[in-house]
């Protein structure tokens, strides 16, 4: 059921209402405010999570969708219609924004829509190669086999998502603390040396502990400001990566930068071929194919890539041609296709490749953890050592003028 919010007059005394109502649509919702002897002038779905809060916990998480498709999957190919198959695994359905969403698409079924057409309403939990799928399984007849291959695709997706957050865990954590400790001296145990300094005529501070003195100063009298303009720094920075010059040069770095250049081209090819291979399995043709597969990729200058050579491929030329010696494309890719454009089997050659990125980003994520322990020691190291001879170079000349002192 949907929530929907409603205004109504009441003939009888023309007063307006303001009510809500549970219903499985718009259309069903009217007929039951009639039924309470109102006139419906304003019917809209209830709001699903407006706030922080509710926008948070409205997304639908990959498992659960996952367990959607293999649900409906099943459903379908032991005989139930679309409709009972879709209302059974709602029941079962544990998130209520799945619930949600499900009961509009219920609805949008039960008023003449495709399945494929329903969903393409909820682009954020079903995207377009979800749709594309499941419009070529309604078209072909094999809308359960369509499912299995989505719930196969979007657990690999996860997967590579999860070791790449993996990857990237360590070296963050290792920086966050690093930022926390050295703030700690520079703002805590820095000015207790300025202190001691302070009372001895004619001292001077090493340079080093001098400039770390200075930055000290600097945040301890205006941690606001610093606040601010990191806040707003980050804020700026987040938005301009997502814009197209911005997202163009971080995509660039994710593609070139040591060490996860190597990882990121990997992850990318690897996506190119399974969601091309699902879709091709699926009956998608060539040039839809790609067209989907540029977005799934989420890399400007591969998507940019992959639409050349659609315009190429349009012309008579075959897809490994319009992509071979391409540097946004690893030697392999063209290679592949290339056999199974020859063979006949570009379903099979892409899974093949998909496979293989798999397992080779596995191994890269073994060499990164392996290279990435040693580096990050050395720069703790070096850190380190310029807190500590901060520190400790002036009280090593305090001991010199002590002793110089004493000797006199």
């Amino acid at each position: 059921m949907l929530t929907y919010q409603y205004t109504a007059r009441n003939p009888s005394t023309g007063e307006l209402v303001k009510a809500t109502v549970e219903a499985d649509s718009e259309a069903a919702a009217a007929k039951l405010i009639t039924g309470q002897g109102l006139v419906p002038t304003k019917i809209r779905l209830g709001s699903t999570g407006g706030s922080l809060f509710g926008k948070i916990n409205g997304r639908v998480k990959t498992k659960e969708r996952v367990l959607f498709s293999r649900q409906l999957s099943t459903l379908i190919n032991a005989g139930l219609p679309l409709l009972q198959a879709l209302r059974s695994v709602n029941k079962q359905a544990t998130s209520k924004p799945l619930k949600v969403i499900l009961n509009q698409i219920i609805a949008d079924i039960e008023g003449g829509s495709t399945l494929s057409a329903a969903m393409g309403k909820h682009p954020r939990v079903f995207n377009q190669v979800y749709v594309s799928l499941v419009a070529a399984g309604e078209t072909s007849g094999t809308l359960d086999a369509a499912l299995e291959r989505l719930a196969i695709q979007q657990e690999k997706d996860a997967d590579l998502n999860s070791k790449i957050r993996g990857a990237m865990t360590y070296p963050v954590i290792v920086l966050f603390v690093m930022g926390g400790v050295v703030g700690f001296m520079v703002v805590k145990v820095l000015p207790q040396v300025k202190i001691l300094y302070s009372g001895l005529p004619g001292a001077q501070l090493p340079l080093i502990t001098r400039i770390l003195l200075a930055v000290s100063n600097f945040i301890i009298h205006f941690w606001l400001v610093v606040l601010i303009v990191l806040v707003v720094l980050i804020f700026f920075m987040t938005r301009w990566a997502r814009t197209g010059p911005g997202k163009e040069v971080v995509d660039k770095i994710k593609m070139t930068a040591w060490p996860f250049g190597p990882l990121f081209m990997k992850v990318y090819m690897a996506r190119f071929a399974r969601t091309g291979s699902t879709l091709i399995a699926s009956g998608v043709p060539l040039l839809q194919m790609l067209s989907i597969t540029s977005d799934a990729v989420n890399n400007v200058h591969i998507q940019r890539t992959i639409k050349k050579a659609t315009e190429k491929v349009k012309g008579g030329k075959s897809l490994a041609d319009s992509i071979d010696n391409d540097p946004n494309f690893l030697p392999l890719v063209p290679s592949m296709i290339r056999i199974g454009e020859q063979s006949g089997a570009m379903e099979q050659m892409m899974t093949k490749v998909a496979d293989y990125y798999e397992k080779e980003v596995d191994n890269q994520i073994a060499n990164i953890s392996s290279i990435i322990e040693p580096v990050m020691m050395i720069i703790l190291g070096v850190v380190a050592f310029i807190i500590v001879a901060a520190v400790l170079l002036p009280i090593y000349g305090l001991a010199n003028n002590s002793n110089f002192t004493s000797g006199a």
